[in-house]
This record gives C-alpha cells, structure tokens and sequence, in this order.
C-alpha cells in the first residue's frame, strides 16, 4: 500500500516540492523593503483623512449653528474645545445655556482660531473667524475654514499656515 521512496523513478526522487530557506528568506526580505517604503505614505494619507473629516465636521457645525440662529431667532454661542491629545475634541452650539448639538472630531486634530468661541446672530451676521485645522502628523498640509460677518463659509488647503 505504502510507496517507498525506493521503488520511485529516480527523477521524481531527486525533484524538490519546496522552497529552500534562502529563497524564503529573499522573499521575505523583498517585502520588509516594499512594506518599508508605503508606510509612511499610509500614515501621511490617513493623517490627510483626519484633517479633512475634522474640517468637514466643523463646517458642518458652522452650517448647523447657523440656521438654528435663523430658525430660532436668537442668538447661537459656537464653541469649540480640543480635549487634550488623548480625547476626541468636541465642538458645541447652545442657546441661553442650553445645548442644541454637539460634535466630535479627532484626538489627533487640532482645530485653532483666534478665539474659541463665536455668535450666530439671527440678523444673519456672525463675528468673522479664520479656524485652522491641524494634525498630529506634521507632514500634513492644514486646511483653513474662513466665515466672514455675513456668515459666509469657505474652506482652503493652505500650506502657509501654521499650527
């Protein structure tokens, strides 16, 4: 029942069905090079990712926060807070001390302007502010989202600004 190696032709005896340690070895050097090389451009794409989600969100917010100022017809306080580096920064609207919503971004963004909080009147102005979003990956170019008094908002990549 049983083949013995001995009775087999001797060209499938001497015939090897592996791979040899050095040519498992190249391969996997092969790879450690190729994994070497994408990984900073991974880290570099998912830190892009998070600065345009942040600056989605807060544009978001602005927009939300806006038209509760008009829907509402009072005066809407927008704020935001960057939590540290450990914890989810949140972005806040209220009303006479009442919170309307509130969102949440990235530990890893970090969203700067000259002050943390502004107000959406309902005669549709709103104190003009330039918020810039950075991340923890300084390789990443910020994004800048502009409102102007007339609550106008715009969004640009700038790589002049700074974080």
């Amino acid at each position: 029942m049983n083949a013995s190696t001995n009775n087999l032709p001797l060209t499938l005896r001497t015939t090897n069905s592996g791979f040899t340690l050095i040519e498992l070895m190249v391969t996997i050097a092969v790879l450690a090079i190729i994994v070497g090389i994408a990984a900073p451009s991974i880290s570099n794409q998912l830190a892009n990712q998070r600065v345009k989600s942040t600056t989605a969100t807060l544009v978001n917010a602005l927009k939300e926060a806006k038209a509760e100022s008009l829907i509402r017809r009072q005066e809407i306080e927008f704020s935001y807070d960057n939590n540290g580096t450990d914890e989810a920064g949140t972005i806040t609207f209220e009303s006479d001390n009442t919170v309307i919503a509130t969102y949440q971004y990235s530990a890893k963004s970090k969203i700067t302007s000259s002050d943390d909080e502004i107000k959406f009147k309902p005669s549709k102005t709103v104190d003009a502010m330039v918020f810039t979003i950075c991340d923890s990956n300084t390789d990443v170019t910020p994004r800048q989202v502009t409102i102007t008094s007339v609550a106008n908002i715009t969004i640009k990549t700038n790589a002049g600004a700074t974080c």
